[in-house]
């Protein structure tokens, strides 16, 4: 995929208010950890994670979205009316029907014209909604498009701690290890064909993408509902790490190979990469598979976890405000995501 016409003009996001530690965590564990003899700091130790944010009890996902997307729109300064498409991209939703983009769309004030609706890609949801309104500028069905997030992990780090203590197991200790790390967010990314008078410096052009799939290995992570008796169901997520971190690797491998070829870039003069936030294990194997010096990535995933589909956004958008990403550099966005998928975006910041 190649762009001619594609910009992203603002990445706004709202980080969760409610900080929690993996000491945190781990002290809820402790009838877990006394039974299976875990010293205290391995979830640290094994993640990389210090800590991540959650939003409070009762927090209403698209709530978070529409505070992302208005700060989105008063960044650039867009016109509403020029709002082609608003698309809607957690893994977590306020309802099966209607989309949570209807909410968000209504908040905002889009037009009749404007498509509305959601889609899903596990953790590369943001990624897959910049390329679907990026198509639609590049085929000049719209000027502007904004895809919008929120995910949030503290109601599914509860039920598993509690399945955690519930079934004292090493298995069961491995296999909830990752939904640990999870962290909340909320993140708009505002797309046009660089045509709108915006009030805005920021133009970062989309020169293109590569999306290559393994759907052989959509069993190795799940987050869904399980039956527990007679017309009951529980909410569950369980995850074979080491198998998925490992076919993770070798999709992203492939998907990196056929990124740069399409891009004709090369490892050396890509300056800068942004990559879906999992954790230390994670960014050290890909990194390494890539061959890509670590000193060209920035990392948020200690402090705010895994936040899916908004983790990517979020760390380029702090990149971004930290000076990180540097005017003219060749910027690359690294997405692995559950199902296998990996989606690589090319930018010139």
């Amino acid at each position: 995929m190649k762009y001619s016409r594609v910009y992203i003009n603002s990445m706004a996001y709202q980080l969760a208010p409610e900080v929690v530690s993996s000491k945190d965590l781990e002290s809820r564990l402790t009838p877990l950890y006394q039974k299976l003899r875990i010293p205290t700091g391995q979830l640290a130790a094994l993640t990389g994670i210090e800590e991540r944010r959650w939003w409070p009890k009762n927090h209403r996902l698209s709530d978070g979205a529409i505070e992302a997307a208005k700060k989105s729109i008063e960044e650039a300064n867009v016109n509403i009316d020029d709002i082609g498409a608003v698309i809607y991209t957690g893994v977590c939703r306020d309802q099966h029907e209607p989309a949570t983009a209807c909410r968000i769309a209504a908040e905002i004030g889009v037009k009749s014209h404007a498509a509305v609706y959601d889609i899903s890609n596990a953790c590369l949801g943001v990624l897959s909604g910049i390329l679907d309104i990026a198509n639609r500028i590049e085929l000049g069905q719209i000027k502007a498009g904004l895809v919008v997030s929120c995910e949030s992990a503290r109601h599914i780090v509860d039920i598993t701690i509690d399945n955690m203590i519930s079934n004292p197991s090493i298995q069961n200790f491995s296999q909830s290890l990752a939904t640990l790390t999870g962290g909340s967010g909320a993140v708009a990314v505002l797309l046009t064909d660089g045509s709108l008078d915006l009030n805005t410096d920021k133009q970062h052009k989309l020169l293109g993408a590569s999306q290559l799939s393994a759907p052989q290995h959509h069993d190795l992570c799940h987050w869904g509902l399980q039956e527990v008796g007679l017309k009951l169901h529980k909410e569950f997520m369980r995850t074979n790490a080491v198998p998925l971190l490992k076919e993770g690797v070798a999709l992203a491998r492939d998907t990196w190979s056929d990124f740069l070829t399409k891009m004709h870039w090369s490892v050396d003069n890509v300056n800068k990469v942004i990559c879906h936030q999992v954790g230390s294990a994670n960014q050290k194997q890909v990194l390494t598979a890539l061959n890509i010096d670590p000193q060209k990535e920035f990392p948020t995933f200690q402090k705010l976890g895994n936040m899916g589909t908004v983790s990517l956004p979020i760390t380029a958008a702090i990149a971004d405000e930290q000076d990180f990403l540097k005017k003219g550099n060749k910027v690359s966005f690294l997405g692995i995501g559950s199902g296998l998928n990996c989606i690589m975006l090319g930018l010139e910041w």
